[in-house]
Order: C-alpha cells, then structure tokens, then sequence
C-alpha cells in the first residue's frame, strides 16, 4: 500500500485557514470553502494574502504538517514547522560528508549524470514525437552524451559545476525547439530568472519554485538537513541539498510539464502579467491552472528503476531522500540517482 502525502495550495487572496477539531478549514469572505482532515495532508502552501490562525500554526507543527508562506508570484517568505525531527546521527554524518571533497564529488557526479541524461532524453523524446528541428535536437542530444562522459571524469567540484553549467547552455539553446504550439507568443531564448523576462521563463521559475517546496519537506520527512548541499555551496538562506536533488526532476518533470501546458494550450498569453519593470509573472488564474496541473502530474504514476517498484511521482522525490538517506548511514554503497526514460 502506497499513501500519497498531499498538499493544499491556498491562492485565493483574503482566505482564512482555522483549526476545526481534527481538520484544517478553509473559509473566504466567511464562508466555509473547504475541509480537509490534517492527517491526509503533508504540507500547506499560502500565496500571498492568507492569513492562518495561531491555533492552526500550532496544530499543524504538533502534527508534522508544514506551512509555507510565499508572495502572489510564487517567491518563499518563510516557512512554520514543529520541533525538528528525524535521526541527529544521520545529520552528523550528512554534515561529515559535506565537509568531504571526495565524498562531495561523488555524490554530486551521480546528480549531475541523471541530469544530463534526463535532459538528452527530454530532448529525443521531443526528437521522437515530431517537435521542432530533428537534427537540432540529435546534434545536440549527442553533445550531451558528451557531457555525461565528462562528469564522470571531474575532478574536482568547480570542474564539475563548470560542466553542469555548459550542460544546461546546450540544453537550453534548443529548448524552442520542443515547441508545437504557440511558439511566438511563447518564443524562448536564454534562461533567465531574476526576474524573468518571458512567459516560459516566468512558468519555468514557478514550478521550480513548487519542486524545491516538494523536494525540501521530502528531505525534511527523511531526517536530512535540506541546507547543506554536496553540490551546491553552503549560504544562508539556500537550501543547498534541495537544489542538488531537484537536478535530476526538473527536466522531465517541470521542464516537461510547461511545454506540455504551452502545447496543449492549456495556458494562454493572457496568463501572465507583464509588470513596468521588465518581468513577466503568472497571474492568479495563470498560477490556478499551473497548480492544478503539478498536482495531477504528481499523481500519475511511474516505476522507480532503482527499487523497480511503482508509485506515484509525488512519492518518487520521497524515495530519492529516502535513498540519500540510506547512503548516508551506509546502507547503500552509492547513492543512486534517478534517470527518466
């Protein structure tokens, strides 16, 4: 049996979270919207104007539920959590490993390997469906095997991220290639997130937004410190060993998944907002429909190729902690990441 820890997104603005016997309720303008029992929730997700009562804040911490505050754009504010849980000699040794050169590029390497390969494989799966310039995206599939061959050579951390960074350059530059639909509207360039100046880059930045939220409470519900990264540097504020496990979901998970709502048409150019500074946003409905989609995306499901086991894709970031977990303590020789086929 597989139990699918959910999420509630709370976007509407003006909302009120309160705390009724065993169950979170929604109510907006005074009227009761939703009830959810806490115990099928994981977590609670407030976009800008929601409020939540304090005995709410505090049922929620006694029973394990997080509650996260972002703006109406999607950026984080801050998050409520209970007392810290999860095993402090599996934390001791994260913290070991992390101070270990070596360890960190091992660690790191086989991250970046299913990154890689995740993106080839986004790209020939395009190739193979018929998208944009085929021989683009060969030549460029090809190029990445390059990389892949490269990472496994590196020899040190910067080395490293100097390969992640090209890796992701060629990736990117034949991305408008994966477009059928809509491709002027939704014309891509470059990668850009702060801000971010189109509308893919602003749909991109808002479900990588979503995966770090998921990726952090699946470490979290692991005992491991999501702060303190193998890849990505230590800094206050990161959360650096989220960042590195979400390199091997955000190809074929976010990435896939707003080209998907771009080629069916699921989102529109009246989605987004574009503000006098120069960046482009998701409005409310824009960011309704984007959140309605990541949910159903997380139900679906996939066979992990490592347990070879099914489950769906919102458990696959819990099974990547609990792996990393295991490496962690020893119980696995390597950590092994996940490619997507």
């Amino acid at each position: 049996m597989k139990k699918l820890l959910n999420t509630l997104y709370v976007t509407t603005q003006g909302a009120y979270l309160h705390k009724e016997g065993l169950s979170i309720v929604v109510e907006i303008e005074k009227e009761v919207r939703l009830r959810v029992p806490i115990h099928n929730l994981q977590a609670v997700i407030c976009f800008g104007n929601v409020l939540c009562s304090p005995f709410l804040l505090g049922h929620c911490a006694e029973n394990g539920v997080g509650v996260s505050f972002l703006t109406a754009y999607g950026r984080f504010l801050g998050s409520v959590h209970g007392p810290v849980s999860g095993n402090v000699l599996l934390r001791r040794e994260q913290y070991r490993m992390a101070d270990k050169p070596d360890t960190c590029l091992s660690i790191a390497s086989a991250m970046l390997q299913a990154k890689v390969v995740n993106t080839r494989n986004v790209l020939l799966r395009g190739r193979r469906d018929g998208t944009g310039d085929s021989d683009a995206l060969a030549s460029t599939g090809e190029r990445l095997k390059h990389f892949v061959r490269s990472i496994g050579q590196a020899q040190t951390l910067d080395e490293l991220r100097g390969i992640e960074g090209e890796s992701a350059k060629t990736y990117f530059s034949v991305f408008n290639h994966l477009l059928t639909q809509q491709q002027e509207a939704f014309s891509f360039t470059k990668r850009s997130r702060r801000p971010p100046t189109d509308r893919i880059n602003a749909l991109l930045s808002f479900l990588y937004t979503l995966l770090m939220h998921d990726v952090t409470g699946a470490l979290e519900c692991n005992g491991l410190d999501p702060c303190v990264g193998f890849l990505h540097t230590d800094r206050p504020g990161r959360k650096s060993l989220a960042l590195d496990v979400m390199e091997e979901f955000r190809p074929w998970l976010a990435d896939r998944l707003a080209l998907s709502l771009i080629n069916r048409r699921q989102l529109q150019p009246g989605d987004f907002r574009h503000e006098e500074s120069g960046a482009v946003l998701l409005n409310d409905d824009g960011r309704k429909k984007v959140l309605d989609a990541w949910q159903k995306k997380k139900q679906e499901e996939m066979r992990h190729p490592f347990i070879e086991e099914s489950a769906p894709i919102g458990i696959m970031l819990h099974l990547q902690a609990l792996l990393l977990a295991r490496f962690i303590r020893g119980d696995l020789d390597a950590y092994p990441p996940l490619f997507w086929k």
